[in-house]
């Protein structure tokens, strides 16, 4: 192989890789932890809405929906990292893409 060739495949998998990452940061993350909390996260890692069961207000429950807050993004976040690892070995063929 070339090394023209081998550039011209090098920039087809990067504008890919851009286009699919773009696309990525765009799609929302849904987790959901207790059925009293549902976080929604961008994949931008942008958090777009938190909503907790009006069931869930209670002084005493204060805790545990911090808890489950806290679960939620968490497990968000994981799906977000999973998405991008799985698209970089997609397109690359390695889960940490070309290092852009």
């Amino acid at each position: 192989m070339n090394i023209q060739k081998m550039m011209m495949q090098a920039q087809k998998m990067q504008r890919e890789l851009k286009k699919a990452l773009a696309a990525l940061e765009e799609k929302e993350f849904v987790a959901t932890k207790g059925g009293a909390v549902t976080v929604v996260v961008l994949g931008s890692r942008e958090i777009k809405s938190i909503q907790i069961d009006s069931d869930a207000f209670d002084a005493d429950n204060k805790e545990m929906v911090e808890e489950m807050i806290a679960l939620a993004v968490n497990e968000a976040m994981a799906q977000i990292k999973e998405e991008t690892e799985a698209i970089n070995e997609r397109i690359t063929g390695q889960a940490g893409g070309l290092g852009f």
